[in-house]
């Protein structure tokens, strides 16, 4: 004989599809609001919050209610801008300059193709979606191609737009591997996660002419950003290999 399913799991059942749904814009229900909306009692809708809370769908903030925590979703499958990407939700992307320079680095100048002296451009962001750090962003570019990039401010803008606006050459083609990872301490930091706490991240090697472009590591919170691919039956399949790292 089956159980009845207890009062805060259907509560909790409900509550996940409307968040699914998109049906609460940023603040959720107070517990008094889901007494009335469920007719059940505070310790039910303590309970199903709780479980949300602690699976990271919403935040308490002491004094104000709770807030939904919103995931940012990116379709896999075409070269697209970080900085495009959050702001077409209506979220505000900005970026904390770290470091942009001219340099040498061989293990760059290697994977551009140029030579191990050559010089490079490098970008070092970190990036926040509505205030919040999301990505710790690593650039390496050629610097004869780039070098114009040095007089630009990336506080508010992204590096496509203005490799196109003052280096007339944009993205054409790329490869990019997503994986999980543990940050670099200094790294972690930077995104806010606590010691040992994994992230995604997504390296990327673009050309534009034929020829390389760029190459690029980003450390991404998982808990913020996840990515999507679509497929359908008669898609041809793709059988996995082996990769070095």
């Amino acid at each position: 004989m089956s159980r009845p399913t207890p009062l805060w799991r259907t509560v909790l059942n409900d509550l996940v599809r409307r968040l699914e749904s998109g049906e609460f814009d940023g603040r959720f229900p107070t517990d008094r609001e889901l007494m009335e909306t469920y007719e059940v009692s505070r310790h039910t809708v303590r309970e199903a919050v709780r479980l949300l809370q602690d699976a990271g769908r919403i935040t308490r903030q002491p004094g104000k209610g709770s807030r939904v925590e919103g995931t940012f979703e990116q379709p896999l499958g075409t070269v697209y801008s970080l900085f495009e990407s959050i702001e077409a939700t209506g979220a505000t992307q900005d970026s904390a300059v770290l470091t942009r320079e001219i340099q040498t680095n061989s293990l760059a100048a290697g994977i551009l193709g140029l030579d191990e002296t050559a010089d490079i451009f490098y970008l070092e962001r970190i990036r926040f979606a509505s205030g919040e750090a999301l990505a710790h962003d690593r650039a390496w570019l050629p610097g004869q191609l780039a070098r114009p990039l040095l007089d630009v401010d990336f506080t508010h803008t992204a590096l496509y737009t203005e490799l196109r606006k003052h280096c007339g050459v944009g993205p054409e083609e790329g490869v990019e591997r997503i994986k999980p990872t543990i940050p670099h301490p200094r790294h972690a930091s930077h995104l806010e996660l606590a010691p040992g706490e994994p992230a995604l991240e997504i390296e990327r090697r673009t050309t534009a002419r034929g020829a390389p472009l760029e190459w690029r590591i980003t450390l991404v919170r998982g808990d913020r950003y996840n990515f999507r691919a679509e497929w359908k039956a008669e898609d041809t399949v793709v059988v996995p290999r082996l990769v070095a790292g």
